[in-house]
């Protein structure tokens, strides 16, 4: 079975979740006190009391602030999942996971199991406590393959706990409480669907840590961060396309587009890191390309920073987040003058045959035309070449300074020396240049640099998450087939027949296969005379279970029969009469349970009739290998069809 890593064994990242966890408690503790403070200071008219309470939450709120800021420490701790090369790379921001509580569903699914499908529960004790094993396995997941695939494991198993147990109409009572990731703020839901878009987030998470983690100094590190980004970026976009109203804040859409937008950056990050290692530096186009590169990271940072300043984000974004992005929006503008200098000042001019592609590369380089002389003069004086490229320095310059007086105002981005100095690093770099281009003679005011036009080969992939990659089986393969074993069917209790073979045979057609479906009924034949019913399900044949059973088996099973006769089990599904007034019924029962996180396509009312959460109509769209000739419609059948058999 599958094992999540070992919570205690006490790397830096699981002390830090194991903080995280302890602060979640703490906060939901002190909410309890507040709800619990604010429900007396309603109530009560006593002076007095009110005063003493009030002086209370001022107490309790203050605490909570003091640790919502401990946990923003704690999700700004990028550094402990960062690598430990000796190379510097800038940090990258990884999410924490969403912590739960333990869930105990023996008694809930033992009692379901006996009132729905009429089995005795004691006998699925085994299964269910290997999918509570597997639920607390995904808890804690490793930091790598084996931890995602652990994720969508449990993801895949929800596809069939929600087919089996969780009826459209009714709630099982149980709850599922998830702390949000962010902000620590606990809350729970009946809805499965608050269960699955948690470990969804999860699945997101887990990616930002693998690909924080990379080793971005050499190729295999930075595909291998590229790919995670991408993931990462997937399972964020899935979680908003296709689950809503979740009760937490780190699963509202606009932190969900943040955060997509944030992975998308960071990739963009990477892609640009790529390109220094591949590129031949010296060459003039190639330098134009990476100040290119850098002015496209510059510019989704920048988008990224807009979104953490709007409304529902805002509060809620760690203010070292919001420092970082908007410290490597200016960060990257900087470098994207500084590369334009050197492609400028470093580069001889270029010979007759290099002019016209310099010169097609060019005009598209800026974001308007520098003033001065035509492209193809200033390409081939040097003169014109350096006073330009020392425009671009002198705002490196000023961008430089200004990401150091950005990532100067936050306390905890101060503390990362990593940042510190690539910042300085970068900025000492265009100064010793400008300094080295920079003439005692020069008399003329260094003009204004256009920006550079942002450009990339490399567009970041939004991959979504790849469910089928991970094969799981039914936990629950015992209860029988899902078309007809599910949650939301209801069937009349089995019914036991014993059935003598006449001379004309049983006198049924059987169709189909797992379970065999007995789709019409000779009238005066020995199954009428048994009182067999179309459209019953034939689920054993003398004792031998026969829910699974394939066509031909069953057929062989009755052949078998001597002149004693044969016992058979069947079942008779309810609504299979007159589906319509089920539908109607049914239809109105469901729409009363709104306010629960659902799926979007679950908020269209047409499709509750489908029962099926939209998440699960996406990734199962192949819903099940069940055949054509297996499904029963209510339609009688008078004649026999061509997959029909009589017996």
């Amino acid at each position: 079975s599958q094992q999540g890593c070992d919570p205690f064994a006490q790397t830096q990242r699981s002390k830090l979740q194991h903080r995280r966890a302890r602060i979640n408690q703490q906060i939901n503790k002190e909410m309890r006190m507040r709800a619990g403070a604010e429900n007396l200071f309603r109530a009560t008219s006593n002076h007095k009391v009110k005063e003493t309470v009030a002086l209370e939450l001022s107490y309790v709120n203050s605490n909570l602030q003091l640790l919502k800021e401990e946990l923003e420490e704690l999700n700004s701790s990028v550094d402990v999942y960062q690598n430990d090369s000796e190379s510097i790379s800038v940090p990258m921001i990884p999410l924490g996971l969403k912590e739960t509580k333990e869930l105990d569903l023996l008694v809930p699914l033992k009692d379901f199991i006996s009132e729905h499908y009429g089995e005795e529960g004691v006998l699925f004790e085994k299964e269910i406590k290997e999918f509570m094993e597997l639920r607390q396995a995904m808890r804690t997941p490793s930091r790598n393959e084996a931890g995602l695939e652990l994720l969508m494991e449990y993801y895949n198993q929800l596809y069939f706990l929600d087919s089996r147990f969780f009826p459209p109409t009714k709630t099982l009572g149980i709850f599922f409480h998830w702390y949000d990731s962010l902000t620590g703020v606990p809350s729970h839901q009946r809805a499965l669907a608050f269960e699955k878009g948690s470990v969804l987030f999860n699945l997101g998470a887990l990616h930002t840590q693998i690909g924080a983690r990379q080793d971005r100094a050499a190729l295999p590190g930075l595909t291998q961060a590229i790919e995670a980004f991408q993931k990462a970026a997937g399972a964020f976009n899935y979680l908003k396309e296709n689950f809503s109203n979740a009760p937490s804040l780190d699963m509202s859409a606009a932190s969900l587009t943040m955060l997509v937008r944030l992975m998308v950056a960071q990739v963009q990050e990477c892609v640009f890191e790529k390109m220094t290692l591949l590129r031949a530096q010296n060459d003039f186009l190639a330098r134009l390309q990476l100040a290119q590169e850098a002015a496209r990271v510059e510019e989704v940072y920048s988008l990224v920073h807009q979104t953490m300043g709007q409304p529902h984000v805002k509060d809620y974004v760690p203010f070292s987040w919001t420092t970082m992005v908007q410290v490597k929006s200016e960060h990257f503008q900087a470098l994207s003058h500084y590369f334009a200098a050197i492609a400028l000042c470093d580069c001889p001019a270029p010979s007759d045959a290099e002019l016209l592609e310099q010169e097609k590369a060019f005009l598209q380089f800026h974001v308007t035309m520098p003033e001065g002389p035509s492209l193809r003069v200033l390409l081939q004086d040097p003169e014109e070449r350096r006073k330009l490229g020392k425009a671009h320095l002198k705002k490196a310059i000023m961008k430089h300074e200004e990401a150091m007086r950005i990532h100067g105002l936050c306390k905890i981005l101060r503390k990362m020396d990593i940042l510190q100095e690539v910042l300085s690093f970068a900025h000492k770099r265009s100064l010793s240049k400008y300094s080295e281009i920079d003439h005692e003679e020069d008399f003329f005011e260094t003009g204004e640099a256009p920006d550079i036009h942002p450009k990339t080969l490399q567009k970041p992939e939004i991959k979504s998450p790849n469910f089928s990659q991970v094969k799981v089986t039914d936990l629950f393969h015992r209860l029988g087939p899902l078309s007809v074993f599910s949650a939301k069917n209801k069937w009349y209790p089995a019914r036991r027949v014993h059935l003598m073979r006449g001379e004309n045979g049983f006198g049924f057609t059987l169709r189909g296969d797992s379970p065999v479906l007995i789709a019409g009924v000779i009238p005066g034949g020995c199954a009428a005379e048994a009182g067999l019913k179309e459209g019953d399900y034939i689920i054993s044949v003398n004792g031998k279970d026969c829910k699974w059973s394939k066509h031909a088996e069953v057929v062989q099973l009755l052949k078998s029969t001597g002149k004693e006769g044969v016992d058979i089990g069947v079942i008779t599904l309810q609504g299979s009469e007159c589906p319509k007034a089920m539908d109607s019924r049914k239809a109105a029962v469901m729409s009363s349970g709104s306010g629960m996180m659902k799926s979007n396509k679950e908020n269209s009312r047409k499709s509750l009739m489908n029962s099926k959460s939209a998440s699960t109509l996406l990734v199962w769209s192949k819903r099940s290998k069940r055949s054509k000739k297996s499904t029963y419609s209510g339609v009688p059948f008078t004649s026999v069809g061509d997959n029909e058999a009589m017996y």
